[in-house]
């Protein structure tokens, strides 16, 4: 448990020195906010209305890009290698990069959202129900994009195979994502359902992509 708090932490302090993607994360977020209007043009209403789902599509992008840094760092620095070789389980290892990607790179996001939220002229509530189905989606993001992140750290070009991998398997979570803001906002359906099942999306996601994270690095590895 000491090894992988201790993992936690330094993926942590990397991801937020300069360089190390967590704030490329937020500052694509904030951008793909600010340009949406400037497409969609100056309709208040309709940016009101759709302002969830740009959210969480930006969210959902932000997340992609700086998942590609996962297990690269690791293999650019050769530590890759040290951590598949010590007792520790690859599993749990994945589990906690991920963890740590998600307090680094994920939690920024949902911090972001109010700022976000005022750009799109959405209101308090509207916010708040984004923020919360955020905190409880976006693991989800990290530990799809995990399996993806796997299996791109030994191939050339592997960003691009990470994006082709990982969107459509994200598509779930976006989809729930959205609807249980709209539903938290302006109803008509249940907001308990929605969220409940983007709840149990994070959860599976929580049990499965450690394993076939570990798998494909292993693969990978050999």
């Amino acid at each position: 448990m000491t090894a992988l708090a201790a993992l936690i932490r330094r993926d942590i302090r990397i991801a937020l020195r300069a360089g190390g993607g967590a704030l490329i994360g937020v500052l694509f977020f904030v951008t793909v906010v600010v340009v949406m209007p400037f497409a969609l043009g100056p309709d208040l209403a309709l940016l009101k209305r759709i302002g969830p789902a740009i959210l969480w599509l930006g969210a959902m992008l932000a997340s992609l890009l700086t998942l590609d840094r996962l297990f690269t760092a690791d293999q650019d620095d050769g530590s890759l290698d040290v951590i598949a070789m010590s007792r520790t389980p690859m599993e749990l290892t994945c589990a906690a990069k991920a963890i740590a990607h998600w307090l680094a790179a994920g939690i920024p996001l949902i911090v972001a959202t109010p700022l976000a939220g005022i750009l799109l002229n959405l209101d308090a509530q509207a916010t708040f129900a984004v923020m919360l189905t955020l905190l409880v989606g976006t693991p989800a993001l990290t530990f799809i994009g995990m399996i993806g992140a796997g299996l791109a750290v030994t191939l050339r070009r592997g960003g691009l195979l990470l994006a082709v991998v990982v969107l459509p398997l994200s598509i779930p979570v976006l989809i729930f994502g959205v609807a249980a803001s709209n539903a938290a906002i302006s109803g008509p359906t249940p907001f308990g359902t929605p969220f409940s099942i983007l709840c149990a999306l994070s959860l599976v996601s929580f049990v499965i992509g450690p394993f076939a994270a570990a798998a494909s690095l292993r693969q990978g590895l050999d």
